[in-house]
């Protein structure tokens, strides 16, 4: 039988608000949340760890996987620590797992991603689902501004944050793992570029992205093996970074498929 909660200031639901709005709290803890039953079950398909599970009984559709803490919680506390109502009534602490560059098992040719100082959780969470439709080995977050365990990337991966993996690094680490691996480097650009689909993606690629206000760095333009860009038909200079990612990607499955 588990412990039902009915209060928003029961410690056990302040803790997980906390480790929900606070990314030194993540860190320092090494927990963060997931929200969803897909989310959750990608989650442990993949072999993270379920530490606490608070589940609403009348609102899940499947019932609550094994924990080792596993805490009810009425409508009114799950509405206040959910933040989407379609998420089948289940919120749970997971265990993070450590990647790094050398974790990463590629492909003989590897379609990787590559984003420099992204900003928003969201864009990066697009990247993820892009990524994980596109069949890509890997996306390397360089320099990163936001936490890879933020719960909007999460929720704005649907999943992909752990279908994908996904690494954090210095742009430095990054070139020189793909320079000692032949690996491609194509930087998103306007300046001084060709149109993406002229250049062979075919073989191992990176294809590297910068933040829609400034671009890639000097030292990302400096280290490429070429510059691509997608022809812009309209009055404006630029995509979200996102969808640019999307079209890149897919460009690449298109040559290697083709």
């Amino acid at each position: 039988m588990t412990d039902i909660i009915t209060s928003m200031k029961n410690p056990k639901v302040k803790h997980l608000l906390n480790l929900q709005q606070k990314s030194a709290l993540r860190r320092q803890e090494q927990l963060f949340v997931v929200e969803g039953q897909r989310e959750l079950s990608h989650c442990i398909n993949l072999g993270y760890e379920v530490d606490t599970i608070f589940h609403c009984t009348e609102l899940e559709t499947l019932p609550p996987p094994p924990a080792p803490n596993l805490y009810e919680v009425t409508p009114q506390v799950y509405g206040k620590i959910a933040y989407r109502g379609s998420t089948e009534g289940v919120v749970a602490l997971v265990r993070m797992k450590q990647h790094n560059l050398n974790s990463l098992k590629l492909k003989e040719k590897p379609l990787i991603v590559v984003v420099e100082s992204v900003e928003k959780p969201g864009n990066l969470g697009a990247i993820l689902r892009s990524a994980d439709a596109a069949g890509a080995d890997a996306v390397i977050v360089c320099d990163p501004l936001t936490d890879l365990y933020n719960p909007n990337l999460i929720r704005s991966s649907i999943g992909a944050i752990f279908t994908v993996p996904c690494v954090a690094c210095t742009s430095e680490q990054c070139i020189q793992f793909l320079k000692e691996r032949n690996i491609a480097i194509l930087t998103a650009q306007l300046q001084d570029s060709s149109l993406y689909y002229d250049i062979d993606m075919k073989r191992p690629t990176a294809i590297v992205m910068g933040t829609e206000s400034t671009g890639l760095t000097t030292q990302w333009r400096q280290a490429a093996d070429a510059h691509i860009r997608i022809p812009m038909l309209g009055q404006l200079d630029s995509l979200n970074v996102s969808v640019s990612a999307a079209i890149l990607l897919f460009e690449a499955v298109r040559q290697r498929e083709g």
